[in-house]
């Protein structure tokens, strides 16, 4: 199952916070790409942070795997974890009428 996931910094986290573990996190997440768990990563353009697109078998696994990141295990941030599935609304193109 897919899962947009998005970074929640922690109330008094800062980029002089974040600095010390930058290049683990950096490590962590092309472990976690390689291994097939994260799909895409974007920086925000909203905030500094991160929305990442992971694959998992459940939204307990995936969230037990991001809090895994440097970062997280340092408690400068948490996740938000959005199950996505297939957008169906494709086969109102093609009923009766809208072809």
């Amino acid at each position: 199952m897919k899962f947009l996931c998005l970074d929640i910094p922690a109330p008094g986290a800062t980029l002089e916070k974040y600095q010390p573990h930058l290049q683990d996190e950096a490590r962590h997440a092309w472990q976690l790409y390689k291994g097939g768990v994260v799909r895409d990563i974007y920086f925000r353009q909203d905030r500094p942070g991160v929305a990442i697109i992971a694959e998992c078998e459940s939204a307990e696994v995936a969230l037990k795997t991001l809090r895994e990141f440097p970062l997280a295990k340092a408690g400068l941030l948490d996740w938000d974890v959005i199950p996505l599935g297939p957008f169906l609304n494709w086969e109102s193109l093609f009923a009766p009428g809208n072809a």
